[in-house]
């Protein structure tokens, strides 16, 4: 199994850039509610921090209780952490890949001090002036990358629970949004939220619901 550590930021380190980020997404794939993106920064040259965080993997290999318990230790071992998100009307308007770079560049923009150099799961971030690296599975093999997932999953995954007390037929606080059954028979039954991404391809027959 691959594990994370910190090859990548070893080698923009070597290159003169202190601060380094990693950046990644939680809810691209999601029928209902934000993407969300976060942007972790951790203290360069720290010989036991790969050690200290151990257990810190792509997040949709953990479960939620790891993943719950990760967080905070990823927020006290950070020099920052920023987190940005973009909800469904935007997405609807833009689409799902430029709001992913929208709520990614939010993150970025959040974190103090600011970041030299970016570490981004597949995507570029040409509207920042920063130099940067997109790297192919970045949340499996970089530790930033990886913390990043993890901190932007939970972050949204606590929103939509937050939201299922809004919008309580539909079961948001079990699937976070994403096209279970469970949600398509809600919403055969209910009808679409204002909090879902209505103009997606699976609600083209589905009622719209105030």
């Amino acid at each position: 199994m691959i594990v994370p550590d910190l090859s990548f930021e070893q080698g923009a380190w070597a290159q003169g850039f202190q601060l380094v980020a990693g950046l990644d997404e939680a809810g691209r794939g999601a029928w209902a509610g934000p993407v969300a993106a976060a942007a972790v920064i951790f203290p360069p040259y720290e010989p036991e921090l790969v050690q200290r965080l151990n257990g810190v993997r792509d997040s949709k290999k953990l479960s939620a209780r790891q993943r719950e318990a990760l967080f905070p230790l990823i927020q006290r071992e950070a020099i920052s952490v920023g987190l940005g998100m973009v909800g469904p009307e935007e997405i609807a308007k833009v689409g799902i890949a430029a709001a992913t770079r929208q709520a990614m560049v939010k993150a970025v923009q959040s974190l103090v001090p600011q970041p030299s150099f970016l570490l981004i799961d597949y995507v570029r971030l040409p509207q920042v002036n920063l130099p940067q690296k997109s790297i192919p599975k970045g949340d499996a093999r970089c530790l930033s990358i990886a913390a990043a997932s993890i901190l932007a999953k939970v972050s949204r995954d606590r929103l939509m629970v937050e939201m299922a007390q809004s919008y309580p037929d539909y079961g948001f606080e079990g699937h976070k949004g994403y096209g279970t059954r469970a949600h398509r028979i809600a919403l055969e039954r209910c009808g679409i939220s204002p909090v879902h991404r209505y103009s997606w391809t699976p609600f083209s027959a589905v009622p719209f619901r105030e």
